[in-house]
């Protein structure tokens, strides 16, 4: 049997529909959206192992729908609930499973509830992460309801504290969270030197099922009195009953799922139905115009399109035969048409006399009657649909025609969003080109007088004779080795791409190399030389970090120099087969004289800067941290010819990322 439980789990047809609901609501707040979920024990398991799963990188342990929605985003969460929307209409079970999932949904959303409450009263900082224990610890049961063999389905029953443990694991939730599943059976005389949290969640399951045992258990566990935990035992109760009628689930009588069942399949359909209608648009995207074919296309009605444009509605397609060329002012006149523009709702005739614009409209339609139906984005109206009908418009089709207007008016609003930021973006790019290039030129002025400056302090100090006043010296150097290390990072566009998490060796290093040619390598003896590869580079790695890396690498070969000069090589392959799997390598190369003996024991850890034994200082410290950091692997080669630091950085895979 499988460690780790099918995610594929039933819901209660209602929760699954109002939150389906609620997603289309605009005036629903994401409070309204995460409270009906998390009532919901497989909606919490499909939206907690989706946010703690290894598409958002390392998990950082989702404990509560709240965090799971941060991390997902409101357009991923929404989708989510319409794929579980989804699987839920293909769901068979008979009426006695659908009576045990009415049970098990409420004893579920009683332990977290009282899980929520215990850990409040008892001061365990994490109430969220105990209400979501609670709604988990027997998921094994749940697994049992919606499995046929009845020998499977037995040993998920016995197994539901393991099961439950497990899944916590693999979500990253700690062990002490897996050991409040693990332990949840455990006798109260067991547990009174437990940990906190797991004395919540066995408390928890002992009250959820009104046992007199776990009223003893209160007192033994947290010193709660006996009518204290009959008023948390009441509250919950109540609490329970208020969500479930706002939810229409019946709590007293025996349960029928068919008719909710059967209003969650025709929303299900509706809104699948308005989404594939916007994928016939064409593949220019959504505009307004070419949509009124698939509006016709879903409601069966014949439609006309009316667009904005400076102050007037302007005809701009139709689906009954060539449109003529109309135009009318957006002020109210009292037709569908502009009412519907003007109040930002769907207008009908109700009884009223037609004005002169709706027999135009009528006419163009060939229809008795016609509603019209305002495109709504988040500030502004860009068009109307007006659909001819015979005058008893359904319901159902209302509501498909607001579903696809709804798609349209968020597929606008983010075209016309993404527009706006292209936009944005490409001015703030040339505002910001021209101001590093006018900083590089600035860091190139500073740059010269501190070469000369370090230069004469490397010179002085070998005419000295006094160690003491060397070591002064040192001081001296080691701040002009900082202010140029600070100049170097700021004449280097960091604004760009410090954002991403995949750097292209080649690129840094002849972007790099351009700014070092006007400090590090301004004298006539120093040359360096970059020997990039054909090959794409792409390393899954930070550039700020790749970035740091070579210029205290460069730096420090650039000080290994003797007096009369020498080159320093940068080189990149790729890709490169090692360990079963590729890398990205970086070779730099110096022709000094070598690290000396007893500087390569600590060559990777900090210690006593001396600049006369080259390579010595924090800055390898700090690029061994940084390579660690990016899972990588750096090695030194060092003699008297010179010294070569070669790195590996894991190959950026494409293949890897996972879309939504």
């Amino acid at each position: 049997m499988n460690t780790v439980p099918d995610l594929q789990l039933p819901s209660l047809p209602e929760v699954t529909l109002r939150a389906l609901e609620a997603c289309q609501q605009s005036e629903k707040n994401y409070r309204a959206i995460s409270e009906i979920v998390a009532s919901d024990t497989a909606l919490v398991v499909r939206i907690l192992a989706l946010a703690n799963s290894a598409l958002y990188g390392p998990s950082s342990g989702i404990r509560s729908i709240d965090q799971a929605l941060l991390r997902l985003g409101t357009r991923r969460f929404k989708t989510l609930i319409l794929t579980a929307a989804l699987r839920q209409i293909l769901f068979e079970m008979g009426g006695g499973a659908w009576q045990q999932l009415r049970d098990f949904w409420r004893h579920a959303l009683t332990t977290a509830l009282t899980a929520r409450a215990l850990a409040t009263l008892t001061r365990y900082p994490e109430a969220d992460e105990a209400f979501m224990l609670g709604l988990l610890h027997n998921i094994g049961e749940l697994i049992a309801i919606k499995t046929p063999d009845a020998k499977v389905r037995q040993e998920y029953m016995d197994r539901q504290s393991d099961i439950a443990a497990e899944l916590v694991t693999s979500w990253g939730l700690g062990p002490m969270a897996a050991d409040a599943m693990r332990y949840q059976q455990a006798l109260p005389s067991e547990l009174q030197d437990a940990g906190h949290l797991v004395k919540v969640i066995s408390l928890a399951t002992r009250l959820a099922l009104s046992d007199s045992a776990g009223i003893a258990a209160a007192g033994t566990m947290f010193g709660l009195s006996e009518e204290l935990t009959h008023e948390i035992n009441r509250r919950i109760n109540q609490d329970v009953s208020t969500m479930a009628e706002s939810l229409g689930i019946p709590l007293i009588n025996s349960y029928d799922a068919e008719p909710a069942s059967q209003q969650l399949r025709q929303t299900v359909l509706q809104q699948a139905m308005a989404r594939q209608a916007m994928n016939f648009a064409g593949p220019s995207g959504p505009v307004l115009a070419e949509t009124v074919n698939s509006l016709t296309l879903i409601t069966g009605l014949p439609a006309l399109c009316f667009g904005f444009d400076d102050d007037t509605l302007v005809l701009l397609s139709g689906t009954t035969g060539q449109h003529p060329d109309l135009t009318v002012t957006t002020q109210p006149g009292g037709s569908v048409l502009t009412r519907a523009f003007a109040s930002r709702t769907y207008v009908s005739f109700d009884g009223r006399n037609p004005t002169v614009l709706d027999r135009q409209l009528l006419s163009l339609l060939r229809t008795r009657s016609l509603t019209a139906f305002p495109v709504v984005t988040e500030d502004a109206c860009p068009g109307v649909f007006v659909l001819g009908n015979d005058g008893n418009m359904p319901k159902a089709t209302v509501e498909l025609t607001h579903l696809f207007i709804q798609q349209l008016a968020t597929a606008l609003q983010e075209k016309s969003s993404n527009q706006e930021a292209e936009e944005t973006d490409a001015t703030q790019t040339r505002s910001q080109l021209a101001a590093f290039e006018k900083l590089r030129r600035q860091v190139h002025e500073i740059s010269n007088p501190l070469t000369i400056i370090r230069q004469y302090i490397h010179q002085l100090r070998n005419r000295l004779d006094d160690a003491a006043f060397r070591d002064q010296l040192d001081v001296v150097q080691e701040e002009l080795d900082r202010v140029g290390n600070l100049l170097l990072q700021i004449s280097y566009n960091n604004d760009f791409r410090d954002s991403e998490k995949v750097a292209d060796l080649n690129t840094e290093i002849r972007s790099l190399a351009q700014v070092l040619e006007d400090s590090l390598f301004s004298e006539s003896n120093l040359h360096l030389n970059v020997l990039v590869c054909r090959a794409e580079t792409y390393a899954a790695a930070s550039p700020p970090a790749v970035r740091q890396i070579l210029i205290n690498l460069i730096r420090n070969a650039v000080e290994s120099m003797p007096e009369e000069g020498g080159t320093v090589t940068v080189k990149t392959a790729a890709p490169v087969w090692q360990g079963g799997r590729n890398w990205i390598e970086t070779e730099v190369t110096d022709t000094g004289t070598g690290i000396p003996e007893a500087v390569r024991a600590t060559l990777f850890s900090p210690g006593k800067t001396t600049k006369a034994e080259s390579h010595s200082g924090l800055g390898l410290t700090i690029v061994k941290q940084l390579v660690d950091d990016m899972e990588g692997i750096i090695a030194c080669r060092t003699g008297p010819e010179g010294t070569t630091f070669r790195i590996l950085l894991p190959a950026f895979d494409e293949n890897e990322k996972t879309s939504d």
